[in-house]
């Protein structure tokens, strides 16, 4: 499997350790980093030697969220068709953003993944909302390092697989030393950003009541000047060490050298502890871990630690204190190895692998079983004919014949179409279920289902190509068809918004311009994914002849699946299975009356409904006499309610 992995902390050798443990997995990996990047306080430069997978590339910003790549090596790494594109930035980030956007204009199918660590639900402004909002409705799936980023990602929308998996060590470099007791002078450490969140402050408070303690603070960043002064205040600055940045092997012997790593890390309404590398690189080195129980570090830690209250230096001085005696040294420093086994960067490295099978494999789910075509007939079936030799009998077909005629049994006969006779008129969605049911009694139902109006045309061509972009990514429950008008071959409209009881007020008063918002596809042509129909359900059959598939379609996307639209050759004549104009217009209305009152109830019923008499009312005044007449008739039924009106008729 080819894999593309877009991660701008590559830049940390260390930290590409995930890359290797793929490779040794017979993955094919392509790694482009940052040149240079901000890790730990320092500005690192990207030393490639020996992975030649990893390319560093030109960034412009500094902020994680907020810079963009040099497009040009992101260009020519698409350009190399990955099987997936792991994108190990936030999906609301300029990077993601980036990326996404030159796939696009690459026209690439190809699914990716992100990565989350974000664990504080937020809203974020224009147009990063809009950069998260893409990236959840269409990624194959996401990987988070704490189990709250990942439950925020499924709040908000993510479609596509969501798995928790924690950031990495390498036990071959960080290892115990020989020893089974803490020192007789205990060395405490930190080790980390130097920021006022990270609570350096409280770990010095709380050193400060015990003398016989030593500390050793490893990192660089903007709160360090505080901190020394902060030392010198306490009076504590002959026994507290700021040693700066440390990586490889030297930070390794620095781990090696405490008793206890404190981790006192506070929440602000902003940040709180995402992963915290240095616990487990503390728990792989056999030394005992205090944290905060803030943010991901009660599940990092789990009981391999000890957990304090954010802030208090008292209740980090017990817990170190706990830490340092003997027999729980001890204890902690053999759970702190076994927590470890199960984070290094093999485990890790096989769960990233599983994940790219699963978001590869999840699209190709039916990609391979031919779509069973389902067409409901009624009437002649002269169209059904002219249908039915366009497909050229690529496709296997049912009919349900819902006239029960004759003439429409022996066209099915004719084209091998399986065909069904209910025995009576049971309107659309009831006649598709009819189908669907007979595929599952016959072990078919893992096939994808178009939606085929007797009276529209399209060809096997265009189906495989519905068929492909149907499974082009993942969540993708139902596709429609681009068709042209056959009155006069101009492109017809085949996306319309979902109704809705505001929306119907836009129409009332003349503002139908700005309704465009792309909700459901018309169903005259609608390919139907076999696992969106499992987990949908089937058709609504109090829907008799409209509306049906909308109220599917909007099932769909309630549940987290999206629509989308092929680029094809299609038409549909229109209202040529039937021949009463104004039948159907009562059907059109009553059908809309129970969409409404399905998915906003009563309310949001009588809300459209006024907006239906407000608009009607007001064309029977305004427009000319023949439209006038039918305004004024949509008035009455609007006043009636279609329903009733429909069952007096």
């Amino acid at each position: 499997m080819k894999i593309l992995r877009i991660a701008h902390h590559g830049v940390v050798q260390a930290w590409r350790e995930r890359e290797r443990q793929l490779r040794d997995l017979d993955s094919d990996v392509t790694m482009l980093s940052a040149r240079r990047w901000n890790e730990g306080g320092r500005r690192i430069t990207l030393d490639s030697t020996p992975d030649t997978f990893v390319t560093g590339v030109r960034t412009f910003g500094r902020h994680p969220n907020a810079f963009l790549y040099d497009p040009v090596p992101l260009w020519r790494a698409l350009r190399e068709n990955p099987d997936v594109i792991d994108l190990h930035e936030e999906p609301f980030s300029l990077a993601t953003a980036e990326v996404l956007l030159l796939r696009a204009m690459r026209r690439m199918t190809t699914p990716f993944v992100f990565y989350s660590a974000q664990n504080i639900e937020k809203r974020y402004p224009v147009p990063f909302r809009w950069f998260e909002s893409y990236a959840l409705r269409n990624a194959a799936g996401a990987y988070a390092c704490n189990s709250d980023a990942a439950a925020i990602l499924s709040r908000k929308g993510l479609r596509g697989l969501s798995r928790v998996i924690p950031l990495g060590v390498d036990t071959t470099r960080f290892a115990p030393d020989d020893r089974s007791t803490p020192s007789s002078r205990p060395v405490i450490g930190y080790v980390g950003r130097l920021e006022s969140h990270k609570g350096c402050d409280v770990l010095l408070h709380a050193a400060s009541a015990n003398p016989s303690w030593d500390v050793r603070i490893t990192g660089e960043g903007s709160a360090y000047t505080d901190l020394v002064a902060l030392t010198d205040s306490l009076g504590i600055a002959d026994r507290v060490s700021f040693l700066g940045f440390a990586e490889d092997a030297q930070l390794a012997t620095r781990f090696q050298d405490l008793d206890v790593l404190a981790v006192p890390s506070l929440e602000t309404p902003r940040w709180r502890e995402q992963f915290c590398r240095s616990a487990v690189e503390s728990m792989a080195s056999g030394v005992p871990v205090v944290a905060s129980r803030s943010g991901a570090l009660p599940d990092v830690v789990g009981d391999a630690g000890i957990l304090t209250d954010p802030g208090d230096p008292d209740a980090l001085s017990d817990g170190i204190a706990r830490a340092l005696e003997p027999s729980t040294w001890t204890s902690l420093r053999i759970r702190g190895l076994e927590r470890a086994r199960t984070l290094t960067w093999p485990h890790i490295a096989m769960q990233h692998r599983d994940l790219y099978r699963d978001a590869v494999s999840e699209n190709d789910i039916g990609r391979d079983i031919v779509p069973h075509i389902i067409i409901v007939a009624y009437g002649p079936p002269d169209l059904l004919e002219v249908a039915l030799r366009n497909l050229g009998g690529t496709f296997p077909v049912t009919i349900v014949d819902n006239s029960s005629s004759l003439e429409t049994q022996h066209v099915a006969n004719a084209h091998h179409a399986t065909y069904l006779d209910p025995g009576k008129n049971l309107g659309f969605g009831a006649g598709v279920n009819v189908a669907l049911r007979w595929l599952a009694d016959n072990g078919m139902d893992s096939n994808d289902v178009l939606l085929l109006n007797p009276d529209a045309q399209i060809s096997a061509k265009g189906i495989a190509t519905m068929h492909a972009d149907l499974h082009a990514r993942p969540r993708i429950a139902a596709v429609g068809a681009t068709q042209v008008d056959p009155a006069n071959g101009n492109t017809a409209r085949v996306w319309w918004p979902f109704p809705h009881p505001a929306r119907a007020w836009l129409e009332a008063i003349g503002l139908s311009s700005v309704n465009r918002a792309r909700g459901f596809a018309i169903g005259s042509i609608l390919l139907l994914r076999a696992e969106a129909i499992k987990a949908v359900g089937r058709l609504d059959e109090r829907f008799f002849l409209y509306a049906e598939e909308v109220d599917w379609q909007k099932r769909a996307v309630d549940s987290g699946w999206s629509i989308a639209v092929s680029s094809v050759d299609a038409m549909h004549i229109g209202g040529a299975t039937s021949e009463d104009g104004s039948l159907r217009e009562q059907y059109f209305h009553a059908s809309a009356e129970l969409y409404i009152r399905k998915h906003f109830g009563n309310a949001g019923w009588q809300i459209y409904r006024s907006a239906m008499i407000a608009g009607a009312f007001a064309r029977s005044i305004l427009l000319s006499t023949s439209r006038r007449r039918s305004a004024a008739a949509r008035l009455l039924l609007y006043l009636n309610g279609p329903v009733r009106a429909l069952e007096l008729s």
